[in-house]
């Protein structure tokens, strides 16, 4: 006998998550964000991993940022020396990233820690952090997902979606072909 999902998003409920600080800091990070980093209007790497520092991340030396960066919660992110975050990058951060050294994370790569049971009624919210190791390259609109480690010196090719579950063919840089 086959069984019909239904689904009652009026019967939601996340009360279990907790998004790391208090309604304040979050609202301050959110218009702090819009003026710095998810506009053109300051380029200058230096000042926005400074401002990332004063809200909880922990980011190394020699880090890029390029304009049009979204990042959800800074205090979720750990960013290792001397690593590239591309233009239109999306750290979905619901759940902790951390990118080690030199990481590059190419123009609109999105990086996604939160989704939700998709077999659930009420469609629960589900989080998984996600590790990029030294010197992977997440190229132009890769996708990597909750629960993922990238080893180290791994590629996700352009376009690719990564995750636990799925892995794409990935290039090992290390490796001959």
């Amino acid at each position: 006998m086959e069984t019909t999902l239904t689904r009652d998003l009026a019967a939601y409920k996340n009360d279990f998550y907790s998004p790391g600080r208090g309604v304040l800091t979050r609202t301050f990070w959110y218009f702090v964000s819009v003026v710095v980093f998810e506009s053109a209007w300051f380029p200058v790497s230096q000042l926005k991993c400074h401002i990332l520092r004063l809200f909880g991340a922990r980011v190394g030396q020699g880090v890029v940022i390029h304009p049009n960066v979204r990042i959800k919660y800074p205090w979720r992110l750990t960013i290792g020396d001397n690593c590239w975050i591309g233009r239109d990058a999306w750290i979905d951060n619901l759940d902790i990233v951390t990118l080690e050294s030199d990481v590059c994370i190419s123009q609109s790569a999105y990086l996604c820690t939160g989704s939700h049971d998709h077999k659930s009624r009420t469609f629960e919210l589900k989080t998984g952090p996600i590790i990029i190791k030294h010197g992977s390259w997440v190229c132009c609109k890769a996708i990597v997902l909750g629960g993922a480690t990238l080893e180290r010196m791994t590629l996700v090719p352009a376009g690719q979606v990564y995750s636990r579950e799925k892995m794409p063919e990935s290039i090992s840089i290390n490796k001959p072909r």
